[in-house]
């Protein structure tokens, strides 16, 4: 038995030292970053290196734009994830329909974006999304629809970002969807028919509880994805207008990379991270409820 252990840890060892490297090391180094006001002035010279505790954490609790860039953030979230959920659950019903022709190709062409570089098609929609010369605003103008400023608008800004977000992002959990549709058995639908239930009761009563489990996966990782707002502001807007679309990554951005406030960053981090726990815990906890009731 002991001889089975320990070739066990054997065979696990190198990549458990793989983790421990490369994801338990920094983690620990950013933690004790987030205690310490390391900035530019300690890059350059250790010595100027202070502990300070939890200040970090509660000067960022009395930042407005903390409270901002979160609000941003949970606006993104709210929105973004039901109908970036919604929309892969369709399409994925749409695809496993009987009646459905070219799934490979369809499958296929939905599942693109995910695997396409984010900046790049990011760069794509901006242009799109141009007051001037963007697509979508020459179709508007076609229908009668005056200019609408996507991108500069502050009421506009954050919608434009999710609906991009949701079309990079919706095919991953598609596939997932997929799946999960495809080991529904067919029986259960032959007798709801049988017993006169509409395709809506079929889905209500049948589609979705089979599905419970899935969806519970793919809402935990889409919101622990969307929470990680980072690159669509970025490129698309770099906050703007008027700090309507800085995401908390996006924050912790400027405060390290931009002000050099290391410490600060750190400390950002890891206060995200405790948001994105807690929101997922109790995810799954409801998850777990409603599969006992």
């Amino acid at each position: 038995m002991k001889r089975g252990m320990l070739a066990g840890w054997v065979f696990a060892a190198p990549a458990l030292i793989v983790i421990g490297v490369f994801f338990g090391l920094p983690v620990l180094s950013a933690l004790a970053l987030s205690l310490t006001d390391f900035d530019l002035y300690a890059l350059a010279d250790p010595h100027n290196l202070r502990f300070v505790g939890l200040h970090n954490y509660l000067d960022l609790l009395r930042t407005p734009m903390f409270w901002k860039s979160l609000g941003n953030t949970a606006y993104f979230v709210v929105l973004g994830v039901p109908l970036s959920i919604a929309l892969s659950l369709g399409a994925a019903m749409l695809l496993n329909a009987p009646v459905a022709r070219f799934k490979p190709l369809f499958r296929t062409a939905l599942f693109a974006p995910v695997v396409t570089t984010l900046v790049a098609v990011a760069v794509i929609w901006r242009y799109l999304f141009h007051t001037r010369y963007g697509l979508v605003n020459w179709t508007l103008g076609h229908a009668g629809i005056d200019p609408v400023d996507w991108l500069g608008d502050p009421h506009w800004a954050m919608p434009t970002i999710i609906l991009f977000a949701v079309w990079k992002n919706f095919g991953y959990n598609m596939v997932i969807f997929l799946a999960g549709l495809q080991a529904i058995p067919r029986d259960l639908y032959e007798a709801a028919r049988i017993d006169g239930a509409s395709r809506w009761k079929q889905f209500l009563h049948i589609t979705l509880p089979m599905l419970g489990p899935v969806l519970l996966v793919v809402g935990v990782i889409t919101v622990s994805g969307y929470f990680q707002l980072f690159a669509e502001p970025y490129v698309m807007t770099r906050g703007d207008p008027l700090q309507s679309t800085v995401s908390v990554l996006y924050y912790m951005f400027e405060e390290g990379f931009k002000w050099w406030n290391l410490g600060r960053a750190s400390a950002v981090a890891f206060l995200l991270f405790l948001i994105i726990l807690g929101v997922t815990t109790l995810m799954l906890r409801f998850g777990r409820r409603r599969e006992l009731v």
